[in-house]
């Protein structure tokens, strides 16, 4: 009886290593060495699938016999994910987390572009003429799935880096028929005043949106989309090392940061509020605050689903907005309009700074990027963001820094004080009238309801 249940047991056991045997082990990103990058890479494209049904386990696509993958359905929505250059050649860190993210959006396929062969060289001048040849494989595969009853509309090709002008190059070489095109921060060196058939441009895709984090930098000055956002007005971003001594983090930050909000902006932790502007200075200045282009909907947010303006953006050919944000995840500021009607007798300039009180909880702004006019009889619009979102606001404290330490503090009358949340349009308006203040003193009030008839 026992040698029974022991022949039972050993069958058992080959039944399922047999079984094991039969699966398909998982295709990973190409990980490369230093002493390949130093020597250079010849271009190799691979397509790892992800789909829902193997999220945690690539499998690599053919590029002719892709049929014969069950995974894949050429009817599905497909999203191309193109990575940029690649100087130590490890592979990005941010992989795994966009293909669950795009995932959890919409049943589709999830090809990630592996050009890491090709990308990683210590000549960056190589990876960039890789890029043309790269797109060139990638538009040969994505013509054989239109031949097999794929639509051009279902494509979505999203580029970091060097990667957006390899999405650039597919989207012109199919017509500018491919449905859409993200570029996160496209690469600025070796593009910047190039033709538009030499880079990303509104053309390559029926609608093309960009974020720019890096623009003095590694990243592409200008406007390139249908859409271009601009956190912290593209430029340098909060957190991110100011000094070389900081090591890589001081040249990969700003222009990572693109990825990173992406990914937030995916994961709907951000729900980032973006606003059509001219410059980043006239955001800044309130000016912009209304999105009356996009009425009925509301101003646009930063993310995947951008269909209730697509057809506005469209409409409009090519738009700026512009945001700001905080150091860390979720990236998220408060913001809030601030029009505050001055009565005092003498000119004075200077910054503002604004706190709201929740209990004991407190949160500042200084809305210091300029110094503002207070004169008599004089309406002023600021915009005042803040790192934190305290709810109910029970007090607010302001204090307008003139910079005069000498001479006797003047005093500011305040005819009105209206403050207006931008991201919580349910929560009421809040409002003070007729408050005397000195100049570099803190006043603090409770807000009140504000009245139409003072609006």
């Amino acid at each position: 009886m026992v040698r029974m249940d022991l022949w039972k047991l050993l069958g058992l056991v080959s039944f399922f290593m047999l079984c094991r045997g039969q699966e398909k082990e998982c295709d990973n990103f190409s990980d490369l060495d230093f002493h390949e990058t130093f020597i250079g890479t010849n271009l190799y494209v691979r397509l790892l699938l992800y789909t829902r049904a193997n999220l945690e386990c690539g499998q690599e696509l053919p590029h002719h016999n892709f049929t014969k993958e069950p995974l894949f359905d050429v009817k599905r929505p497909t999203t191309f994910v193109i990575h940029g250059y690649r100087p130590t050649g490890a592979p990005p860190i941010w992989i795994n987390h966009i293909v669950r993210l795009l995932a959890a959006q919409a049943d589709m396929n999830i090809l990630v572009v592996d050009w890491n062969r090709g990308a990683a060289n210590l000549n960056y001048f190589t990876a960039v003429t890789n890029t043309r040849r790269t797109a060139i494989n990638i538009t040969g595969f994505i013509e054989r799935m239109r031949d097999k009853g794929a639509s051009l509309d279902k494509i979505h090709l999203i580029g970091v880096s060097l990667g957006a002008h390899v999405a650039g190059f597919i989207g012109a070489m199919l017509g500018g028929k491919v449905g859409r095109i993200t570029g996160l921060d496209p690469a600025g060196p070796m593009f910047a005043g190039v033709p538009i058939d030499e880079r990303l441009d509104p053309t390559d895709a029926q609608f093309v949106d960009v974020l720019h984090t890096d623009m003095n930098s590694f990243g592409l000055r200008g406007t390139h989309g249908h859409i271009d956002f601009y956190a912290n007005g593209g430029l340098d971003q909060p957190g991110c090392p100011k000094t070389i001594f900081s090591g890589k983090s001081y040249f990969v930050c700003d222009h990572q940061r693109a990825v990173f909000l992406y990914l937030c902006a995916l994961n709907h932790t951000c729900n980032i509020t973006v606003y059509p502007c001219s410059s980043y200075s006239d955001f800044l200045n309130g000016q912009c605050l209304q999105c009356e282009a996009f009425k009925p909907a509301s101003c646009p947010v930063l993310g995947y689903d951008l269909s209730p303006w697509k057809d506005t953006l469209l409409k409009l050919g090519q738009t700026r907005a512009y945001f700001s944000t905080t150091a860390d995840p979720p990236y998220k500021k408060m913001s809030y309009r601030v029009d505050i009607v001055t009565w005092n007798q003498y000119l004075r300039w200077g910054v503002v700074v604004l706190r709201l009180h929740s209990g004991k909880n407190i949160t500042e702004t200084r809305i210091d990027h300029k110094l503002m006019r207070f004169e008599q009889y004089t309406a002023t619009r600021m915009l005042a963001q803040f790192d934190e979102d305290l709810y109910p606001v029970q007090k607010i404290s302001l204090r307008i820094v003139t910079g005069n330490v000498i001479g006797p503090r003047y005093k500011l009358r305040l005819i009105r004080i209206r403050i207006t949340p931008l991201d919580q349009p349910d929560r009421p308006l809040m409002c003070r009238y007729d408050t005397i203040m000195e100049e570099n003193t803190e006043v603090t009030f409770k807000p009140l309801p504000c009245d139409e008839s003072h609006l």
